[in-house]
């Protein structure tokens, strides 16, 4: 709702200057329409967003409206305001909710999340996403969740669970992350449950193996032998080349 509110106040704003444009008064819904789209294929996604903008407030009613506010949707995204994009998702599903592309809405929703706080460095140095803030990651999870059990049958829910799978797999990263950080700093009973959470929250993520050895280390320090026993039995089952088994075995308890 905030972002609703936030992209009708910034449209009314636009709407007062770009109305009393003189180079737009004469044009029809379908020529503001044509021009949007002329900018948008050309890359100059600011020119579009503005006629789009333009022919919601000149023309709120009809099929030019309707669909300029679907694109506006990819062009904010395009443009790289994913606040905005993400309300006009929002308020083109609550205006649209059965328009034959709404899935398209709910998947830019995801898809915005999934992308923000990349910045241009990171798309060319290899970081660790990972350890950064997970709000917006656990926020696109959602958004992708949703999708698919709204349109199962939808042409974007195979790559939406291709990146709900990398997301969950990041989510169990970061958890792993955490548990290092405390295991550093001697907290091993937050470092245990760090890892316990993987392993009952992230099951067959690659953070599985590391988190068991974690786990296992934590108890044999703080004196929980049989707990780190058991831990280190499982670790043998499913990983037994696992380098960390040696860790385990080789650490002096407390």
């Amino acid at each position: 709702m905030k972002y609703i509110l936030i992209t009708i106040l910034s449209l009314n704003l636009l709407a007062c200057s770009v109305l009393s444009d003189p180079k737009t008064e004469d044009w029809s819904a379908s020529k503001i329409y044509e021009e949007a789209k002329d900018a948008f294929a050309v890359g100059d996604y600011e020119t579009a967003i503005r006629y789009y903008e333009l022919l919601e407030a000149r023309y709120p009613f009809g099929k030019y409206a309707q669909q300029a506010q679907f694109e506006i949707i990819y062009s904010y995204y395009k443009y790289e305001e994913p606040a905005s994009a993400i309300a006009a998702a929002d308020l083109f599903i609550k205006l649209y909710p059965r328009h034959p592309q709404v899935d398209y809405a709910y998947y830019l929703k995801g898809l915005v999340n999934f992308e923000l706080h990349q910045g241009t460095l990171d798309r060319f140095l290899p970081v660790d996403r990972s350890q950064r803030e997970q709000m917006a990651a656990v926020q696109s999870f959602q958004d992708f969740s949703e999708l698919i059990a709204r349109f199962p049958n939808s042409k974007y829910s195979k790559d939406a669970r291709q990146r709900m799978i990398h997301l969950r797999n990041r989510a169990a990263q970061h958890e792993l992350h955490v548990a290092n950080f405390y295991m550093k700093r001697e907290a091993y009973l937050a470092a245990a449950n760090r890892a316990k959470t993987i392993l009952e929250s992230y099951q067959r993520t690659p953070a599985v193996p590391e988190a068991l050895v974690i786990l296992a280390r934590a108890y044999k320090i703080i004196g929980l032998q049989d707990l780190s026993d058991s831990t280190l039995a499982i670790l043998k089952l499913n990983y037994p080349s696992h380098p960390g088994i040696s860790r385990i075995e080789n650490l002096t308890a407390r």
